[in-house]
């Protein structure tokens, strides 16, 4: 591999992006996204395909975690609710770091 720095400065003009409306974009080119073109999507993480639907698996979890998720199931189904706050932690991380990323570029553009 090379030594040389892959990073290289913007050369896009973000004072003509940012007087632009939404009007201005020209999205023509862009295919539609439609049921049948997400069922064929390949979800990936770090390059590598991840499986659709749900994968099987035995962990170890603090006592008072699992009292929590089956008390606010009732009893029963607390899996889905383990599920779905772990779904909620990638969300959540995903828009905190694509947050942070815009506002670095809006800073280092504002000549912060």
């Amino acid at each position: 591999m090379s030594k040389k720095s892959s990073l290289k400065d913007s050369r896009t003009d973000w004072e003509r992006i940012h007087a632009m409306s939404d009007g201005d974009i020209d999205t023509s080119e862009i295919p539609e996204i439609t049921e049948e073109r997400m069922a064929g999507a390949n979800l990936r993480v770090g390059g590598r395909p991840v499986s659709k639907g749900k994968v099987r698996i035995s962990i170890l979890v603090d006592a008072e975690v699992l009292a929590y998720f089956e008390a606010k199931a009732g009893g029963k189904d607390y899996q889905t609710l383990i599920n779905e706050a772990l779904k909620a932690n990638l969300r959540d991380r995903d828009l905190e770091t694509t947050l942070r990323r815009i506002i670095r570029e809006e800073l280092r553009a504002a000549g912060n």
